[in-house]
This record gives C-alpha cells, structure tokens and sequence, in this order.
C-alpha cells in the first residue's frame, strides 16, 4: 500500500505537470484568462490562462476512475458533488457570478454529500441535525476559505498540496485506504499545479480550482475517521490541518465587518496583502503561510495522542493565538 501511495502521488504530478501547458495553451487560446485590473487584487502584469482547476479536476478524476481501488470507493460520495461547485466556480471564472449564486450552488453540493452519509458525527445520533448543520457550515465555510486565500501566485496550491498530505499519512493510518489514496491523488495535482501557478504565474486555478480544492479537502476532514482516539481528543485535528485558510477566512470577514465592507466583495485585505504590507517580501510572504501550515499540521499529531484534557489545552493555546494573530493584523493604527 505505500509503494502504491508512491506511485500515484508520482503519477498524478507527471500527468498533471505533462497536460498543464496544452491546457494553457488551449485556454489562452479560447481567452479564458484573468485580465490584469479587472479586479482591485488582481494587480498581476499579463492576462493569465485560468488552467489550474481544469488540470486538477480532469486528472483527479480520470485517476479516482481508472484505478479499480478507487472507481467503487465512497470517494465518489464527494467527487461528483464536488463537480457542482467547480462547475458554478467555471461560471464565476467566464462571466462573473453573484455570491449568492456561488453561495447556492456550494450548499446544493454540500447537502449532496451530507446526504451520502459524509457529516461530521460530534453529537449523538438523535441530535443528528446539530451534526448535519455544522457538516454544512464546515463544507462551505472552508470552500470560501480556500478561495479567499488563494491571493497569491502559489498560495492556495501549496496549502492545498500540504493538507493533502497530512491527510494521505492520517488516513492511511486510521485504515481509510481509499481516502489515503484519493489524498494521494490531490497531493500529487496539487505539487504539478503548484509548478506552473508560483511566482510569475503561467496558470491560475481561478474560482472554479480553489473553490473545487477547499470543497475536496472539507469533506475529505469529515470522512476521516481516526481510529483508537476519542472524538475529545481528535476533533481538532482537521481545523489544525486548514488552519492557514481558515484564519484567513477569519480576518478577512472579521475586519470587513468592522469597516462595514461587503464581506463577499474582493479586495488586497487578506493576510498576505498584510504580511506584504508590514514588509515582507512577496515570496516571504507565501513562504511563510506554508511554513505555518506545515507547523500546524506537526502539531494536530503531536497532540493527537496526548489525554484529552492536555490535547484541547494545546488547542486553547491554538485558539489564543488565532486570537492575538487576528488582533495584530487588524489593528486599526496597523490596517486602516
């Protein structure tokens, strides 16, 4: 099984590295592409081709097809819902699309697959309801998440390759095999996309890629199931792992509100633009959300294993720095 976990993260990077330039091509060629200032935060020099979603969808799913350890797996209990939102994320992409819009079509593919069995399960069964209305607020708050962080050449598709990975190790461990195996396949499309969406970017995922990836990756957290832990001292494990989007998702909001700014309107107010802002280099920048995902990730399985009562401490510390994090950057006297 791990020599095969090798082979598909091999193989799904090698077809992802190998379709991205047609598909550039084709894409520039069709003019779907994003053009420089269209935007308020799209400040980039040169129209760039949105190939990125199409090459992680495409290969993700000819992979979870073609392989017979995959095509009649319960992955599919959240792929093909998952073709919703990148289908009303390629609507945004070529003709712009309301929030509400998005909003209905992200909720559609998540009741979809919390109607598949696939919801988180904190609460007993007779409080199911309570389960299923934070399966969806999980699901869709940390779709928006990724696409909300996804500011930077780079930044979404590394975040999303690094959770993919913990994930893969995770799942393999609590016996999930397919879930390791379907982790492999993103963490492979996401090191080929990763190739050609850094600094200076040859390929955008565009709303369609990071919404798909954030979709992906939220369910994903809510089907793995680790196994010898209690629910006290493994529930965290998944917000650690999305930790980076999520706090990004989190300031954003937080400081729009404040300012009575629409929180759906784009804008150059998330943690990189800040990070930049105070000084950072651009590559420091997304260097540093990357390190802090990976730090992050370390520590949901360092704790993991301690007793409840010392995991959700270090948890509370977490929490105490996601609060102190967002009172420094959204510092008025810092950030007008």
């Amino acid at each position: 099984m791990t020599l095969l976990t090798f082979r598909v993260i091999f193989l799904a990077a090698a077809l992802s590295l190998a379709l991205s330039p047609p598909l550039i091509w084709l894409t520039r060629r069709a003019g779907f592409v994003d053009v420089p200032g269209s935007a308020a935060h799209k400040t980039h020099a040169r129209p760039v081709p949105l190939a990125g979603g199409w090459v992680i969808v495409i290969i993700t799913l000819a992979l979870s097809y073609g392989m017979a350890s995959l095509r009649v797996s319960p992955v599919w209990e959240i792929l093909l819902p998952s073709l919703i939102v990148f289908v009303f994320g390629l609507w945004d992409d070529l003709k712009g699309a309301s929030a509400p819009l998005k909003l209905t079509g992200q909720i559609i593919a998540a009741v979809i697959v919390i109607a598949n069995g696939v919801h988180v399960r904190l609460l007993e069964p007779q409080y199911n309801w309570i389960n299923w209305g934070l399966s969806l607020l999980w699901i869709v708050g940390i779709t928006n998440a990724f696409n909300f962080v996804d500011s930077f050449d780079g930044l979404a598709a590394g975040l999303a390759g690094s959770s993919a990975a913990f994930f893969m190790l995770a799942t393999f461990d609590s016996g999930q095999l397919h879930l390791s195996l379907f982790s492999a396949v993103l963490l492979g499309v996401c090191l080929g996309a990763y190739f050609f969406n850094v600094t200076p970017a040859h390929s955008f995922l565009g709303d369609s890629g990071s919404q798909w990836l954030g979709f992906s990756l939220a369910a994903l957290a809510i089907a793995y199931n680790p196994q010898g832990f209690l629910r006290t001292q493994s529930w965290f494990v998944p917000v650690l792992l999305l930790g980076v989007p999520i706090f990004d998702a989190s300031l954003v909001v937080i400081s729009r509100l404040r300012r009575g700014r629409p929180v759906y309107k784009a804008g150059i107010d998330h943690t990189y633009h800040r990070l930049v802002a105070f000084g950072m280099s651009t590559s420091r920048a997304v260097l540093l959300m990357h390190v802090t995902a990976l730090m992050l990730g370390f520590l949901a399985f360092i704790t993991i294993s301690m007793p409840p009562i010392w995991a959700n401490a270090v948890y509370g510390l977490c929490v105490l720095g996601w609060a102190g994090a967002l009172a420094f950057f959204d510092d008025k006297k810092r950030w007008p």
